[in-house]
């Protein structure tokens, strides 16, 4: 598996000859000229997740693209005349070889004033897992997380026991597009942390292939 980070959530994701994008959101624009892409997954609907411009841009680009998202993300889609495969919590899908599984259904508690939005996270190819914005458990071993570390919903030391519980093999920081640097205690301190536990925790440089 051969992983590109374009910038907070969105990722290029190279599996058993299929391409997948992640989350094309405003705080990565490496997206919009992008080509090659088989599947564009969504976990949810927030702007640093989907930009609705961005999309359209990679779906003119890459016009046999499948979007994959869940029900309310792809009610959202529907307005904008986007077809989309629904993945709710407990479904699965396979493109060619690699089988997609939805895990988690709410976004995480920004604060009590603020309903939990839908948000659906997904084990892609039974390694990568990547649970979108929220500390969902699938309960199961996991290859190479991709582990959330900055953001309204938590705080860091969250973050990590989050990837101490879930114990990856290996873990890389996603939602960090809110920071002014990514060099910085997201990547320090669980680089700290993790591996006495037998985690080892990669930094993904931007646009830098890296093969897991």
């Amino acid at each position: 598996m051969k992983i590109t980070k374009f910038g907070h959530c969105c990722l290029s994701i190279e599996e058993n000859g299929l391409k997948i994008l992640t989350d094309p959101g405003i705080f990565s624009t490496q997206q919009n000229s992008v080509t090659g892409i088989h599947v564009v997954l969504i976990t949810h609907d927030h702007a640093d997740h989907l930009h609705i411009d961005s999309l359209k841009e990679i779906l003119k680009n890459n016009p046999k693209a499948k979007v994959i998202t869940n029900t309310a993300t792809s009610q959202l889609l529907t307005k904008q005349n986007i077809p989309a495969i629904i993945l709710d919590e407990g479904s699965k899908h396979s493109e060619g070889s690699v089988l997609f599984e939805a895990y988690g259904s709410l976004h995480a508690v920004m604060h009590s004033s603020i309903p939990q939005s839908p948000n659906t996270g997904f084990f892609i190819g039974g390694r990568l897992f990547y649970p979108g914005d929220a500390f969902v458990d699938p309960s199961r071993a996991i290859d190479i997380l991709a582990l959330p570390v900055a953001g309204p919903w938590m705080k860091l030391a969250e973050a990590i026991d989050y990837a101490l519980k879930l114990k990856p093999k290996v873990c890389f920081p996603v939602h960090d597009g809110i920071l002014k640097s990514t060099t910085g205690s997201t990547s320090v301190i669980p680089a700290r942390v993790l591996p006495s536990a037998g985690i080892n925790f990669v930094a993904l440089e931007v646009d830098k292939p890296t093969e897991f």
